[in-house]
Formats: C-alpha cells, sequence, structure tokens
C-alpha cells in the first residue's frame, strides 16, 4: 500500500488499486497437488474420528438420561 493512502486515508484510483490487487496476488503461495491431497486426506481422516468420538459421546449420554428417566 502507498504511504499517502495509508497515513491520511486518502482514496485510491480504481487503476491504482487494481495494480496493487495484482503485486499482492504475485505473493500468493499456492500449494502443490501433493500438499493439497495430503491436507484432504487428513482432514477426511480427522472428520472421520471426531465423528465416532461425538457418536460414543452421544450415545453414552443418551443412555445416561434414559437411565436417570426410568428412576422417576
Amino acid at each position: 500500500m502507498n504511504d499517502r493512502a495509508a497515513n491520511d486515508g486518502a482514496k485510491l484510483s480504481p487503476g491504482e488499486f487494481i495494480n496493487q490487487v495484482k503485486v499482492e496476488a504475485r505473493k500468493v503461495v499456492w500449494p502443490t497437488r501433493q500438499e493439497t491431497l495430503t491436507t484432504g486426506i487428513f482432514v477426511g481422516i480427522l472428520m472421520l474420528i471426531l465423528a465416532v468420538f461425538f457418536l460414543g459421546i452421544d450415545t453414552v449420554f443418551g443412555k445416561l438420561v434414559q437411565f436417570l428417566l426410568s428412576l422417576a
């Protein structure tokens, strides 16, 4: 961002804004295909583990509530 716009809050011209967007877009580092695949597999496995965990917790609490209600 240029100093004038950062310091006094002046608005940028549309052309200057687009140029700054292009400069910032060149700085983006996109993940490789392998990184994307690895991350996707990791997320899938973690999602499966958490689903099983919460299913177990829900089942335990469900049984506990049923037991407590049967006492009444």
